[in-house]
């Protein structure tokens, strides 16, 4: 044994100094990809929050969507109740009118026939409502202006005229 250890031909140390350096060497290379891949976990860090930032954005552009959404809804059905209001009241302007015309030319018969028998005068100056009378029929058939037995007559509601009240005529 003596003869094997002094002879000086090992190459064993040197392998395990090339094996070394070859270690420091591979140690280096990894921490100089573990440096880099670190820094793109940070870039990928940094670009995941803005698209959390993002994605929060959008939901609250979405939830401000539907708020107008149901907003535009809600204001199409009042309009539309709007206009079925006033078609409604279209419709009853227009009985009115249909009333108003029909009771136009229904006096001047009335007057015609009051003429021969007399109209129903409670006294001078005085006229008794009949059924369907208005102020308006009242005034015509008594030849005198709306507005004038309207202003001889303060204290009478035109719209509830009841049989058997009692109407002053203005001079003529």
């Amino acid at each position: 044994m003596d003869t094997i250890s002094r002879e000086n031909t090992s190459y064993l140390p040197v392998a395990g100094v090339i094996v070394g350096v070859l270690a420091l060497v591979l140690a280096g290379v990894a921490l100089a990809k573990v440096s880099s891949t670190s820094k793109t976990v940070a870039a990928h860090t940094e670009q995941l929050t803005r698209m959390d930032t993002l994605e929060s954005e959008v939901r609250t552009a979405a939830t401000a969507s539907d708020k107008a959404s149901s907003a535009v809804s809600a204001l199409q059905r009042s309009t539309q109740d709007a206009f079925n209001a006033v078609s409604l009241e279209l419709g009853n302007v227009k009985g009115e009118i249909t009333k108003l015309q029909e009771s136009a030319k229904a006096p001047r018969a009335a007057a015609k026939g009051a003429a021969a028998g007399g109209a129903a005068v409670a006294g001078a100056g005085e006229y008794v409502v009949k059924a369907g009378d208005t102020g308006a029929k009242i005034a015509r058939a008594n030849n005198v202006s709306l507005p004038d037995l309207i202003a001889v007559n303060p204290g009478v509601n035109w719209s509830k005229l009841k049989v058997g009240d009692k109407v002053k005529l203005p001079k003529r």
